[in-house]
């Protein structure tokens, strides 16, 4: 009998290393092809993503459009074994026949890599990608929901309104049998519960944003007891850019020496700021403005306030950087930018569209700039306990059934 339990309890051994190695060779073996309208995106905003899923021993395919023309995306890419494929894509464009194209691009992709899963972000991908995932038979379909866009936000009239109608149907349709959709804020997540933009069986998951590598965007002393503000943004209305630009114009006027930055490009969108009004405001003296950057820690670095009067968003990334780095943030009370913001204490709350409420929130700095020290060093606290980028995708990858 007691040889019997011997062998009893090393068969039962045997079994459960053959199940874990099952597993392991399963994940070793596995393709994932994760998705994006910008080639730099993949480094910039999902690079620790997907380094994390290298990490865990998967086959890591990255799909944007010019990719193979983006010569610091591809070298990193390659440093990190990620194999690249162009897809044609236009990520402002509503010509139907490019959608197509893109659509077809997708499919005839995942039939050539035939992935396991897919992750898709931002607007096209998502749809697209995701539909064209569920033509391909692509068991697993995973979409990151990082902001609703031009669609979802301002007056939903004439041709903004047509685009509106036709997203939502085409969100509906694409993650109708999605497997998992990730959301960065809880307002989006209800917005497409309301909408019925997800069906009752899918699954979804609200995280903390993209989050931040609080290593690489670390804590930055301040050098200037007079506020220098600054905004990071694509140039368009919905960024609230006309908002701080007014608020720039009146606070300056009572406070010559205060500095007002601005760093983004003309975006290819509706609702874009226009190159004459750029220049009518730098002209003025309102702002100083810079184009993208391809590296924010300097300028955040010597700047004392960050501002973002968006009307909605995922989670704003910028304000993650400028948070981690220890900046006080005025930010509006709206989906994904109240989320970052414990009013009155890492920085202030103000309504959407509202320049006074701007103008009374950013004079707090210049009356009492002991404020931009105490709120700064919160920024940070909550940047480490709760936007640190590798707690994010460790949520991400468990909920995936990767971790």
């Amino acid at each position: 009998m007691f040889l019997v339990g011997i062998h009893e309890q090393t068969r039962e051994l045997l079994e459960r290393l053959c199940f874990l190695l099952s597993i392991y060779k399963y994940w070793l073996s596995m393709r994932i092809a994760i998705h994006a309208s910008a080639a730099r995106s993949l480094i910039n905003f999902r690079g620790a993503l997907v380094k994390a899923l290298r990490d865990a021993g998967l086959e890591v395919h990255a799909i944007a459009p010019e990719l193979s023309t983006d010569e610091a995306t591809r070298r990193q890419l390659e440093a990190w074994g990620v194999i690249m494929h162009d897809v044609a894509m236009q990520r402002a464009g509503t010509n139907p026949l490019n959608d197509m194209r893109t659509l077809h691009s997708f499919y005839r992709l995942f039939r050539k890599i035939q992935p396991d899963a897919v992750l898709g972000y931002t607007v096209k991908p998502v749809i697209y990608g995701t539909l064209a995932a569920r033509l391909a038979g692509v068991p697993k379909r995973y979409a990151l929901i990082t902001g609703l866009g031009y669609a979802f936000t301002g007056e939903a009239q004439g041709k903004r309104g047509l685009v509106l109608r036709l997203v939502r149907g085409l969100y509906r349709v694409a993650l109708k049998r999605a497997e998992l959709v990730f959301f960065q804020n809880p307002d989006d997540e209800a917005l497409f519960r309301e909408l019925e933009l997800i069906a009752p069986g899918v699954h979804t998951k609200v995280v903390n944003g993209s989050g931040i590598d609080t290593c690489s965007f670390s804590i930055a002393p301040l050098h200037s007891e007079m506020p220098t503000f600054l905004l990071i943004a694509r140039l368009i209305g919905d960024k609230g850019v006309r908002e701080y630009v007014a608020a720039a114009a009146r606070i300056r006027a009572r406070y010559p020496e205060a500095i007002f930055r601005l760093v983004g490009d003309i975006d290819a969108n509706p609702d874009s700021i226009t190159s004459h009004e750029l220049d009518g405001w730098v002209k003025a003296g309102h702002i100083d403005y810079l184009p993208r950057l391809d590296d924010v820690r300097p300028i955040i670095a010597n700047t004392c306030v960050y501002v973002l009067p968006s009307y909605r968003e995922g989670t704003p990334r910028t304000i993650l950087e400028a948070m981690s780095m220890g900046r006080a943030i005025v930010t509006t009370d709206a989906p994904g930018c109240r989320e970052t913001v414990i009013d009155g204490h890492n920085g202030f709350m103000v309504p959407t569209r509202s320049v006074d409420a701007l103008v009374s929130a950013l004079e707090k700095f210049i009356c009492d700039p002991e404020l931009m020290h105490h709120m700064g060093r919160r920024s940070r606290e909550i940047a480490v306990e709760k936007y640190d980028v590798h707690k994010v995708n460790a949520v991400m990858l468990r909920e995936m059934g990767i971790l």
